[in-house]
């Protein structure tokens, strides 16, 4: 049976690490706005969405003829931002989704295959709840990084652990690592449960929403790509995504 697939695109101006970094240009167009655009693109998807508390974000979207609902400014996590504007798109569109894509609106390397790739475990066997991409750390300083979300996973593909810090520790001088791309899937009901549960110490001390999961004995499904991408968190990031897209790898 055909599902419902939604991607939201949670973006607010007020980071603490870059303020208005979603519309600060790559090639010529606000990065939330190449995110949509990509996004659009995808066949699998039915609908796709951006969630913001900020006019000039909104405002945007909206002149593009793209879609963009307002959400509250007390939002701290980005999945909570997406549990509101589910429901406001619901409402609105009187259409239930099975299934909410969660790309953040730092990830401006997002590509159509990397979309399938994290919708198809889900689509293949009911009983994932959640799923996230990961790709392999190429180089030292990124796996130092703190900016830099690592994650280890068991032989099942399941998450044992997300933080901040270099995961896991060698005393060799090839390191092994692993960095959360925050394209996340959700299946709608469980995206509901999971922003009704308390945030937890590992999630508040990392900074990390997915160890509320971990902690609550929940399965996250890890699916490696091949393609190395780079969030954008700081002025630095910026300069070097806008380098790599440019050079078109």
């Amino acid at each position: 049976m055909k599902q419902n697939i939604i991607a939201i695109i949670p973006a607010r101006m007020g980071s603490s690490r870059f303020y208005g970094k979603p519309m600060q240009k790559i090639n010529g167009i606000p990065m939330i706005e190449r995110i949509y655009k990509i996004l659009s693109k995808v066949n699998i998807l039915k609908m796709v969405v951006v969630a913001t508390c900020d006019k000039e974000i909104f405002n945007h979207i909206k002149g593009i003829d793209g879609n963009v609902v307002m959400t509250k400014k007390s939002h701290t996590r980005a999945s909570d931002r997406c549990a509101e504007a589910i429901k406001i798109v619901e409402k609105t569109e009187k259409l239930f989704f099975d299934i909410v894509i969660m790309v953040q609106g730092d990830e401006p390397m997002v590509t159509e295959s990397m979309i399938n790739s994290s919708i198809k475990p889900m689509l293949n066997d009911r009983s994932i709840q959640i799923s996230n991409l990961c790709t392999r750390i190429k180089n030292k300083k990124d796996f130092y990084d703190k900016n830099c979300v690592k994650v280890i996973f068991n032989k099942n593909m399941n998450a044992i652990y997300f933080s901040r810090s270099p995961i896991p520790f060698s005393n060799k001088k090839k390191f092994i690592g692993f960095k959360q791309v925050c394209i996340i899937p959700f299946r709608r009901k469980f995206l509901d449960w999971y922003n009704k549960i308390s945030p937890t110490f590992l999630e508040k001390t990392e900074s990390v929403d997915m160890n509320r999961l971990i902690e609550n004995d929940i399965k996250i499904k890890m699916i490696k790509i091949k393609k190395e991408t780079f969030p954008v968190d700081t002025i630095k990031d910026l300069r070097r995504v806008k380098k790599i897209i440019k050079s078109g790898l």
